[in-house]
């Protein structure tokens, strides 16, 4: 059974555990980059993302080669947007739809909107089995080894 791990990072931390996740899965690793970068500061940072999640805007990705086809288990990261997952992964599951499969969430956040952003992912993934979720709040400002030993024992605790 094959595993992919699918996120969108913006400032790297969401890529972190993300990388952690993969590798002790032994997945597959996909991070999605947008055509048009988002804004790394300051407010347009957080208006420009925010919006474009609200809106739920499907962003040009420069990976466009993307086959899900072949994963049975699907792990998705994504920083929290405006209590809702980044436009980029709203791109990859509009463009590339897949059902029947097992799929964990992962959350990066920096305020209290884990749980609507998760509500908002199960919805999304209708057709599928969420087999999980874990949210990293402000993982940037954590023990990166804490970090580490956490997701690794969330990924062992996941049931693909």
């Amino acid at each position: 059974m094959k595993t992919l791990v699918a996120f969108y990072s913006l400032e790297g931390y969401t890529e972190l555990v993300a990388g952690v996740i993969a590798t002790k899965l032994g997945a597959d690793i996909l991070k999605l980059e947008t055509v048009k970068p988002f804004p790394t500061k300051g407010f347009a940072k957080f208006f420009i993302g925010g919006m474009s999640s609200v809106c739920k805007a499907t962003p040009k990705l420069k990976n466009t080669s993307i086959d899900l086809s072949s994963y049975d288990n699907i792990v998705l990261g994504t920083p929290v947007w405006a209590s809702t997952f980044a436009s980029p992964i709203n791109t990859l599951l509009q463009k590339h739809k897949f059902a029947g499969k097992k799929v964990a969430l992962l959350v990066c956040s920096g305020g209290p909107d884990v749980e609507k952003c998760l509500v908002n992912f199960r919805k999304a993934l209708v057709g599928n089995e969420i087999v999980g979720d874990i949210n990293f709040t402000e993982p940037q400002k954590q023990d990166k080894e804490e970090v580490t030993k956490r997701a690794t024992a969330w990924a062992e605790s996941l049931k693909f």
